[in-house]
């Protein structure tokens, strides 16, 4: 009873703080599953670490886009909370071994956030310095490998600048804040892409892009539209997806990256899950790599986090993140905060000098 008690407590709290006020669907079902003793058994058949409410939530919407539990995919599709609650426990009651069974096997996804904003003109910048005409990059953590499009996407941002390409199907928006605006040279062309994750997520299987659809909250279509604006983007000229701690990928990566080319590695809101030795083993990777040639890392981190990179003066767990940008040649580092962000992208202060 103490458990279940606990995780009652997990699913309230998710219900009334996480989800309230952006999903009204996912507070009324996260409520209601607190509320029954059979729907917190039935969880409790999942692995420990599989039972938080993100997992749970998002097996359930993927077997509602799968078509295996019509009666919750249509009370989410009519945005009725208290159906969707409902349907939530039946469907979690009759088919907990399915349910369960996605769990164990999958991991919330963040892959539509809207990063392209802040990458590309970091991406831009840092061609720029190391008078580059071509670049391929390496995203590290890549998930989906959705971030290595950010050249075919259009960008505009709140003073009216624009980006990448405005005929794309993919179009994203971010607000700038300061009185500083967005460098708008364009990105050289992109003659590599190669993606580095733990376990990669390959957009041409539909399982795997159904499972990147059912971690978005069923309330939001408008991010689920873009998301699959994304994928199919992706999907027409799908990336080199490298399995593997990237400590031991990343040599293989930078192989990948023609020599004429500058390879740009980027990192957003990664390294935060790695200990701090491991950031410095990454750094060193980086390092490793610039003795044949210049090498750019391009990161949004939180405060702090990106090893070299100045903080600002910036506290720790401050609410907002530094967009970096390290420009590694033979023996040189060169290290700078390019600029903040805050709600991964979506606001941006762009802070460095652009000649």
């Amino acid at each position: 009873m103490g458990r279940a008690r606990t995780l009652a407590q997990v699913y309230r709290r998710f219900g009334e703080a996480d989800a309230a006020g952006t999903s009204p669907l996912y507070e009324r079902v996260a409520v209601a599953l607190s509320e029954s003793d059979e729907a917190l058994r039935a969880i409790e058949a999942a692995p420990a670490r599989k039972r938080h409410p993100a997992v749970i939530l998002a097996a359930l919407h993927d077997l509602a886009l799968a078509g295996r539990a019509p009666a919750l995919a249509a009370a989410y599709a009519a945005a009725d909370g208290d159906a969707a609650a409902r349907a939530a426990i039946d469907t979690l009651l009759r088919m907990t071994e399915s349910v369960v069974a996605v769990a164990a096997r999958r991991r919330p996804r963040t892959d539509e956030t809207g990063r392209c904003p802040v990458l590309y003109p970091a991406i831009a910048e840092a061609a720029r310095r190391v008078g580059a005409n071509a670049v391929g990059l390496i995203d590290v953590g890549c998930s989906a490998g959705l971030n290595l499009n950010v050249d075919r996407v259009g960008i505009t941002y709140s003073n009216r600048q624009v980006l990448g390409d405005p005929a794309s199907p993919v179009q994203m928006s971010s607000s700038v804040v300061g009185d500083r605006s967005i460098p708008t040279r364009a990105m050289p062309e992109v003659v590599a892409r190669v993606g580095v994750d733990l376990d990669p997520v390959d957009v041409t299987d539909a399982d795997e892009a159904r499972w990147l659809r059912a971690c978005l909250w069923p309330d939001q279509p408008e991010r689920a539209a873009r998301l699959d604006a994304e994928i199919a983007l992706a999907a027409t000229a799908p990336p080199l997806l490298l399995r593997g701690d990237a400590l031991e990928v990343l040599p293989d990566a930078f192989a990948r990256v023609p020599a004429d080319a500058l390879p740009v590695v980027t990192t957003t809101w990664t390294l935060s899950r790695l200990p701090l030795e491991s950031r410095l083993r990454f750094l060193h990777r980086l390092d490793e790599a610039a003795t044949r040639r210049a090498v750019a890392w391009v990161s949004a981190e939180g405060v702090g986090v990106a090893p070299a990179i100045p903080t600002l003066g910036d506290r720790r767990a401050s609410g907002h993140s530094i967009i970096g940008l390290a420009v590694f040649d033979a023996s040189t580092l060169r290290t700078e905060a390019v600029g903040r962000c805050w709600s991964q992208g979506r606001l941006l202060a762009w802070l460095a000098d652009s000649d």
